[in-house]
């Protein structure tokens, strides 16, 4: 699968959650390395979502693929990035 070089890791979460915050932290020089940004959704704002995700936060995605929740799996994420690269 390829996808666009600028397309956004998606992070749901909620504004609460220090995994979410400790996640963020983790993914951010690794999206600056690639030159992704990040789409922060928090959860709460939306009943379809906190339905799906509720006690999986945070959530990471790329390309609607779940890369991780809970914890940043940097791996997964390295392996996710290469393997879109043209």
């Amino acid at each position: 699968m390829t996808s666009k070089p600028d397309a956004p890791f998606i992070l749901y979460g909620r504004a609460w959650c220090h995994l979410c915050d400790e996640m963020r932290a983790a993914l951010e020089p690794i999206a600056a390395r690639y030159g992704r940004p990040i789409e922060w959704i928090d959860i709460d704002e939306d009943p379809r979502l906190t339905a799906r995700y509720d006690e999986l936060v945070p959530v990471l995605m790329l390309d609607d693929v779940e890369l991780c929740h809970y914890r940043l799996d940097a791996d997964a994420v390295h392996a996710a990035l290469l393997a879109r690269e043209p």
